[in-house]
């Protein structure tokens, strides 16, 4: 029974509470901010639960009534209302439950990268990366470009976003893998449509406390900047790579004008894909089952196709197919696709645990 699988958040917030006002925590700064935060994170299953249980009683109290030649008819209407709210909740209570990913609250790097396609692919990583930024902006969140690589006909190469904002793990864990597009170049004369595809990459940013990096096993080399015909170059060493010598891991960066922001943000960028690797290894261990109710921003799946002529996207994960492509890139309307996978990722991760 539900009742039964909520006792222990129940109990646990209780006991958080009165620890909470224990003098010997109270003194603590660490381990107070830490029962705190998990206390918020219990708030939410602890409401519904008083709610669920509040509302069960009052179920159990109008069928006792049902015979009563007086208060009957003034309980069937009652249970009319309760019996539905009950299994609204229930739901809610359900979604409440499923383990909750320790990544979700997290800002992230995102990573575009451009691959079969040559010059049409580097020019769809520019929309692709146009497109989220116009998401990030519409839930919120604000961006900063970590990095780029421009292509040579328009586009990138490679970018990487940094998106900030409460959630911003959970909303975008799903984007990651192989994105395909189909489109007429602005270069193909003939009319013929061309498939191309990128790969997007999503990584949690960490503390620096989640990845400790020897600095032995760092290679930094700093180089002159490189520019484009017209723009103005940096004049100074201020490009940096930084190569993780145990994984082979190679991060440049050269948008800052300065060498130390420069070698700031790439050793944030190479601590997120480390903390990427170790998740993928620990998930490895783990069953296919628990992998499945992750999104971690595994590259090798094709997840999307972008049909321009058609004016189609598709999301192969759930077979969810839509004609409004157009409308969704130019306002960075991903919520139309985000929301089907969570709902789904979700009634699968409810029916695994069982609840």
């Amino acid at each position: 029974m539900l009742a039964q699988k909520l006792q222990p958040f129940i109990d646990r917030f209780s006991e958080i509470e009165s620890l909470l006002s224990d003098p010997s925590v109270i003194s603590d700064i660490s381990r107070m901010t830490e029962l705190s935060k998990e206390q918020r994170n219990l708030e939410p299953i602890k409401e519904a639960s008083d709610r669920y249980l509040s509302i069960l009683s009052s179920i159990e109290e109008n069928r006792e009534l049902l015979g009563d030649p007086e208060l009957g008819e003034l309980a069937k209407d009652e249970l009319k209302t309760l019996e539905p709210a009950l299994e609204r909740l229930e739901n809610e209570i359900r979604i409440l439950l499923i383990p909750k990913d320790p990544n979700d609250d997290k800002n992230i790097f995102l990573e575009l990268r451009a691959g079969t396609g040559g010059d049409e692919a580097a020019l769809f990583v520019g929309d692709l990366a146009n497109a989220y930024m116009r998401y990030t902006e519409q839930r919120g969140y604000k961006f900063e470009i970590v990095s780029s690589s421009e292509g040579s006909a328009g586009g990138f190469k490679e970018i990487i976003l940094l998106i900030k904002g409460d959630g911003a793990y959970s909303r975008l864990k799903f984007e990651g893998g192989t994105h395909r597009v189909q489109r007429v170049p602005e270069t193909e004369s003939q009319g013929r449509v061309h498939t191309s595809a990128i790969t997007v990459a999503v990584m949690p940013e960490v503390q620096d406390s989640e990845i400790i990096i020897n600095e032995n096993d760092l290679k930094i080399d700093v180089m002159r900047s490189s520019g484009h015909g017209g723009q103005s170059v940096n004049t100074t060493d201020s490009a940096v790579r930084i190569t993780h010598k145990p994984t082979g891991l190679v991060v440049v960066n050269q948008d800052g004008k300065s060498q130390h922001k420069n070698k700031e943000a790439a050793m944030k960028v190479l601590k997120a894909r480390l903390y990427e690797m170790q998740e993928k290894e620990r998930l490895a261990a783990q069953s296919q089952e628990r992998k499945d109710q992750v999104g971690t921003g595994d590259r090798s799946g094709r997840i999307r196709t972008y049909n321009y002529p058609q004016n189609r996207i598709s999301d192969h994960r759930i077979n969810l197919t839509l004609y409004r492509l157009d409308a969704i890139m130019a306002g960075g309307l991903f919520d139309e696709i985000i929301d089907p996978l969570i709902a789904d990722y979700q009634a699968n991760a409810i029916a695994s645990a069982g609840l």
